[in-house]
């Protein structure tokens, strides 16, 4: 027994420097410093694409410091930080807090276009970014989160510097959001529910005008009517289609907005410094 205890000594030793170690470089790395301190290193492990370790850190500096210039730019630039970390929940309700604290705050336009634009690329998908798909046959929740979001920043902040890009994915999102009502009319025509086909593509006819859809909502309401043996119908339909194709009222599909840099850098719209 005597031997088994005198070769754990030294393994348990081993552990528990090792422990101290580990506590020994938190305790050097962060404590102690100031709200600044913890600030400026969080922006150097952003710019260096740290993303974990600058969250780590911004955690740090609410906890310790959560009053004050620092901690309020902080809880703005975790929420990019669990963007470009694929933590899109984190984002969302790090950009949402901030929103709740510092609704006055001139760059809180940034947190509502933070959150339109991380439903946005979960409405892309991950897939997508690699291989071009049809973004239509996705489920819509992310779009029309996204839209909401994009919407809202509009709404409130007509001439902020990110209204003019949420516009063109309002546009973009608008019009998948169409398709995907046309699938879905699709689909149905598929069961035979020429009904509820025709019921679907005149949604989209009322409630998506101005979207490429509408085209295709049409040609869908005149195969449901058809099937349905409503001849009347079906013709009413096809002269409102041929009308529109001939008079080029039918406008083409809005290209997917490119990727847009949200700023290298977020902090530096405070300029913060020691003074």
């Amino acid at each position: 027994m005597s031997v088994i205890r005198a070769a754990l000594v030294p393994i348990i030793l081993a552990v528990a420097l090792s422990g101290c170690g580990m506590l020994s470089e938190d305790y050097d790395q962060t404590e102690g410093w100031t709200a600044s301190e913890i600030y400026n290193k969080a922006a150097r492990e952003m710019d260096g694409a740290n993303y974990e370790r600058a969250i780590d850190l911004y955690r740090k500096l609410e906890t310790r410091y959560p009053f004050g210039r620092y901690a309020m730019q902080g809880q703005l630039d975790v929420a990019y930080a669990y963007y470009k970390s694929d933590q899109p929940e984190e984002a969302i309700a790090a950009a949402d807090r901030f929103i709740k604290l510092y609704p006055q705050n001139p760059y809180v336009d940034y947190a509502y276009y933070l959150k339109g634009i991380v439903n946005y690329n979960r409405s892309v998908g991950f897939i997508d970014r690699f291989i071009p798909a049809d973004a239509s046959q996705r489920d819509p929740g992310s779009a029309l989160d996204a839209f909401q979001d994009f919407s809202e920043l509009v709404q409130r902040f007509p001439d902020s510097k990110y209204a003019e890009d949420a516009r063109q994915r309002m546009l973009y999102l608008r019009n998948n959001l169409a398709r995907n009502e046309v699938n879905v009319a699709r689909y149905y025509m598929r069961r035979g529910a020429y009904i509820a086909a025709a019921n679907r593509a005149q949604y989209v006819i009322e409630r998506f005008q101005r979207t490429p859809a509408v085209e295709d909502a049409l040609e869908v309401m005149i195969d449901a009517y058809e099937a349905l043996g409503k001849e009347q119908l079906a013709a009413d339909a096809r002269r409102v289609l041929v009308m529109n194709r001939e008079a080029g009222r039918f406008i083409d599909d809005e290209p997917r907005p490119d990727d847009v840099s949200l700023g290298r850098k977020i902090w530096e719209y405070l300029q913060l410094d020691e003074n």
